[in-house]
Order: C-alpha cells, then sequence, then structure tokens
C-alpha cells in the first residue's frame, strides 16, 4: 500500500509519478473541502452564535468578531509552523492529521453546548485551516518546473468552486437547523481523511527533510525588509487599507442583511455564491482584457475607486435587491488586486520576490484579523441603544473610505517612481 511505502526507496522518477498520479487530485480536492467546509458555516455561524449570546444581534456582532479574528489569527501564526513541520516530517502525516483535526472540529461545533465551546471549535479551526501552506508545499515537490504554475493556478480555481457552492448548500442546509452545515463539513472532510490515508503518499524523501527551526516559523520575520523599497512600501500600505476594509464583508455581511432587509440563511448563501461567481467571471475573462487596455496603474485605481463605491453603495442600500446589483457591478473591482500585485512585482528585484510577497501575505493575515473586530464592532454599535444615530451600513461605509485613501496612497507611492525601478535604499544608482 503506497501509505506504508517509504518513498527514499525507490528511485526519483518511479517516486514522482506515482506522486503525480495520486497526490494532486487529492490535494486539489483537500483544498476544494477546505474551502466547502469554510462556505457552507457562512451563513449560519452569525446567527448561531447571536442565538447563543442571547439573541441580540447588536451585541452579538462584536462576539461573532472575535471568532473571526481568532480563526484568521490561528491560520497566521499556525501556517507556517505547519510549513515546517512538514519540511521536518513529511507533508503526508501534516495534511492527514490536520484533515482529521478539521473533520473533528466540525463535529465539536455541531454539538457545541456553549458559545465557550464553539469559540474553541473556531480555534481549532484555524489552525486546522493552516494546512494551505502545506498543501502548497505538496504540490510544488510534485509538479515539474514548467507545470507548477498552471498546478498552483488550479489552486486558485477550487478555492472559486468551494466559494460558490459552499455558501449556497450552507443557506439551503441552513433551513433545517443551524448545526446542520457543520455536520455536512464533517462528514465530506472525515471522508476526505479516510480516503487520503489509503492514497496520499509522502511527496518529501527523508533526505530532502531539515530539523524543525523556530525561527524560520516565524510569521513576523519577513515585514522588516519592505521598508528597502520605497515603492513596494507604499504600495503595501494601499494593500492594508484596502483588505482591512475587503474584511468587513465577510464578517458582517450576514449580521447586516438580517439586520437590515430580514434575509434568511438561504438568502445569505445565495448572494455569497453570487460573490464567488462573479469572482470566477472576473478573474478569469475581464482582468486581462482590462488590464491590458488600461494598464496596471490606471486599472489599479481604476478597480480601487470602483471598490470604494461599491462599499458606499451597500452602506446606504435600502432595498435587497440592490445588494445584487452591486455585487455584479462592484465585481470589477476585483481587477485592483492583480494589477497590484504585478506592480509590487515590478519594483521587487528578482531576488527578492520571495520575501516580498511572504511579507505581503504576513500584511493580508493581519489584516485579516484586524479587519473583522473593526467591522464587527461598528456594525453593532450603531445597530445599539447606545448609537446617536442608527447605521446599520457604518462598516461598509468606513470601508469605503479606507479603500479610498489606500487609491490615494497608490496614486502617491507611483509617483515616486515613474519607471518602477526596483531600487533598494542604500543601494548605489
Amino acid at each position: 500500500m503506497p501509505f506504508c511505502c517509504d518513498p527514499g526507496r525507490k528511485g526519483p522518477r518511479e517516486t514522482i509519478m506515482q506522486n503525480r498520479q495520486a497526490a494532486l487530485p487529492f490535494i486539489l480536492v483537500t483544498i476544494l473541502i477546505d474551502m466547502l467546509g469554510i462556505g457552507l458555516i457562512i451563513p449560519v455561524l452569525p446567527g448561531l452564535v447571536t442565538t447563543m449570546y442571547g439573541g441580540d444581534i447588536s451585541a452579538g456582532a462584536a462576539v461573532f468578531g472575535w471568532f473571526v479574528a481568532s480563526y484568521a489569527l490561528m491560520q497566521f501564526l499556525c501556517s507556517p509552523v505547519l510549513g515546517n513541520l512538514s519540511d521536518a516530517w513529511g507533508r503526508r502525516p501534516v495534511i492527514l492529521l490536520s484533515l482529521l483535526g478539521a473533520g473533528l472540529d466540525y463535529l465539536l461545533m455541531a454539538f457545541a453546548p456553549n458559545l465557550g465551546w464553539l469559540f474553541v471549535g473556531r480555534v481549532i479551526a484555524g489552525v486546522s485551516g493552516a494546512n494551505i501552506s502545506t498543501a502548497n508545499a505538496y504540490i510544488a515537490d510534485v509538479s515539474p518546473p514548467d507545470e507548477r504554475a498552471r498546478n498552483f493556478g488550479m489552486i486558485g480555481a477550487c478555492f472559486g468552486i468551494g466559494f460558490i457552492v459552499g455558501p449556497a448548500l450552507g443557506g439551503l442546509l441552513g433551513r433545517y437547523g443551524l448545526r446542520v452545515p457543520f455536520m455536512a463539513a464533517a462528514a465530506l472532510t472525515l471522508c476526505n481523511a479516510l480516503y487520503g490515508f489509503f492514497v496520499l503518499p509522502e511527496s518529501h524523501p527523508r533526505e530532502r527533510r531539515r530539523p524543525f527551526d523556530w525561527g524560520r516559523a516565524n510569521p513576523l520575520a519577513s515585514l522588516g525588509g519592505l521598508g528597502r523599497y520605497p515603492v513596494v512600501f507604499g504600495l503595501a500600505a494601499t494593500i492594508t487599507l484596502e483588505r482591512l476594509a475587503h474584511d468587513s464583508l465577510p464578517s458582517t455581511w450576514v449580521l447586516y442583511t438580517t439586520y437590515r432587509f430580514n434575509w434568511t440563511e438561504f438568502d445569505n448563501g445565495l448572494s455569497l455564491a453570487l460573490v464567488g461567481v462573479m469572482y470566477a467571471v472576473v478573474s478569469a475573462g475581464l482582468t486581462g482584457l482590462i488590464v491590458q487596455r488600461l494598464g496596471e496603474r490606471r486599472a489599479l485605481v481604476t478597480g480601487l475607486m470602483v471598490g470604494s463605491l461599491t462599499f458606499l453603495m451597500y452602506g446606504l442600500a435600502s432595498r435587497g435587491w440592490m445588494l445584487y446589483a452591486m455585487i455584479v457591478v462592484g465585481s470589477v473591482g476585483g481587477i485592483a488586486t492583480p494589477a497590484l500585485q504585478a506592480l509590487i512585482s515590478k519594483a521587487t528585484p528578482a531576488t527578492e520576490q520571495g520575501a516580498v510577497q511572504g511579507a505581503l501575505a504576513s500584511i493580508q493575515s493581519i489584516a485579516a484579523i484586524l479587519g473583522p473586530l473593526m467591522a464587527t464592532g461598528l456594525f453593532g454599535y450603531f445597530t445599539s441603544r447606545a448609537a446617536p444615530v442608527k447605521v446599520p451600513g457604518a462598516a461598509f461605509i468606513v470601508s469605503s473610505v479606507l479603500v479610498a485613501v489606500g487609491a490615494a496612497l497608490a496614486v502617491r507611492s507611483l509617483r515616486l517612481a515613474p519607471a518602477m525601478e526596483p531600487v533598494a535604499r542604500g543601494a548605489d544608482a
């Protein structure tokens, strides 16, 4: 059986061929199920937290913010740890143990008797969900250099499919009870773990392993290098503001639509599925055409301004159907992210690309921790009795301002280096 074999005893060619045949589909299915599991519970988790907290949606919003932030925090802390553990012990045990943990965790949340246990479950979910770093390493192990870009692109497709199907299915299952989607996610994940136990071979031979080092597992270690490149540093500020704004959507969308328009879990599931569909359409079909026509700089600013306007309209919407319209129109703002990534890449020396991308990933992770706390705090306050005026869309309005400021910073940063030369501070001209 493949799971009991030592890949170090086989020739490199035989090992690679075995891995390529069995591993890549499984890893892609694993990522898809990870996203399905997350998507399944998005429409129901805010309602479950609010119900357990006493039914007050304004008071429950702040508590839910900590649920979202704790998940992001654990991913931020544990992604490099799991990645380094896989370098030391191999990819297979880390992936399978994280899948087993995720499946059992969904069961814990499905039957959690109180808010404390539900929070513990969310923390564990963040730890097990950090296996994406190990999945990426596995794909790099089994992919020839000329196929890696395509295979990593398939990860993005799995993310998109999972976020389309997951919320829609979660909204549908939520009609039968707020805990039913957790049971479905548990069943999918545990079945995947069991299947992987029998079919997933090890991709990282013993002779290539290295001892675990806490220094390499430090998620903040890469941030210090950004200051060496003024243009990159300025654009990193744009990324920070844009991500803070963006993370107001998943953390407050269900709270906002339930409070403002009395949407059900099914309504929220459909709307979030539409977000996934439009993301796929823009990413796969429109981004390249628009960026090619406008150029990266104008595409970046245009995308950010469309995003800012979209957030503002979300916050001011008076009818539920307006949100669907703005999801479709506002999805064009998605061109900003690839344009921004391209500009940063051009402003970074080839020898520093990996370090800079790692630092940017850390920034986005930090924003994913702080953004939900900011957004749910704003929603909770401006829908509570203490608020001088009720503004349910306050989080989206603030997000609109953040993205607009990010656009202004991007314009300023790009003016500093019109030729986009990757020159470090202190480097020779």
